[in-house]
């Protein structure tokens, strides 16, 4: 099994961190490796490929968070795993509890507050950038826990480069022109880049941000992307937890 892992979160032993990708148990075309029961995989394959991704963590199944994204701004506090409802970021200050963010091209952010032993999971697509969803969840940080942006670490987890990013100008419009290229009279569009300069402009230092260079579209032999594989996409999953070694 193969698992993008973030060199921010290594740094810290607590922290039980990784982001799933195609290539697991011998899984084959057309989902491979899928941790989605969404896609039309047999259930109990992506139950077992769950299990394997979460053990190879350190990591208990029954312990995970999961939330039904729907493609908005509302936040979670969760408690314990399972689901949690519809939301698009869930925190946690409980050990040994996983959140999981799943992602096919969208951009999976995580946050963990190294002083008050926080975490976030954020899933942020075009609709959830522009509603700024990561901003929002550094202000309920901040809100819940009193989190200093000097205290917080963020990895953005691959996802579609701008690159192969299209959108209809409705869209692009939407955004700064920083973060547009205008091409065939469509915009390709940086949601990688809109997310970095949220976290940064919140005040977190840039040595403390990581952005994944993996692109989700390019990376067809590792990654899953919906652009690229339409309706016979997987997902993956990044999860962040708390581990409690008392």
């Amino acid at each position: 099994m193969l698992i993008v892992k973030s060199h921010i979160f290594n740094k810290y032993p607590e922290i039980k961190f990784g982001f799933s990708t195609k290539v697991g148990a011998g899984r084959k075309a057309p989902y491979f490796f899928n941790v989605s029961q969404s896609v039309g995989d047999n259930k109990e394959i992506v139950d077992e490929n769950r299990s394997n991704f979460f053990n190879s963590l350190g990591l208990d199944a029954e312990n995970i968070a999961f939330q039904k994204q729907v493609h908005g701004d509302t936040i979670t506090y969760v408690t314990n795993g399972g689901i949690c409802g519809d939301s698009d970021a869930m925190i946690t200050d409980k050990k040994n509890l996983g959140l999981a963010i799943s992602t096919a091209d969208c951009a999976a952010i995580f946050i963990y507050d190294k002083k008050n032993k926080v975490a976030a999971g954020v899933h942020s697509g075009w609709r959830g950038t522009e509603k700024k969803i990561v901003l929002k969840t550094l202000k309920k940080l901040n809100e819940m826990f009193e989190s200093s942006p000097d205290d917080l670490l963020a990895y953005i987890g691959p996802s579609i480069t701008q690159g192969n990013y299209e959108v209809g100008k409705e869209v692009g419009e939407l955004f700064d022109k920083k973060y547009r290229t205008l091409f065939n009279d469509k915009y390709l569009l940086d949601i990688s880049q809109v997310n970095r300069d949220i976290l940064l402009n919140f005040g977190l230092k840039k040595s403390n941000i990581q952005v994944s260079a993996l692109c989700t579209y390019d990376q067809k032999n590792l990654l899953h992307s919906f652009r690229r594989d339409g309706k016979h996409a997987g997902r993956a999953l990044g999860v962040i937890a708390m581990k409690d070694f008392n």
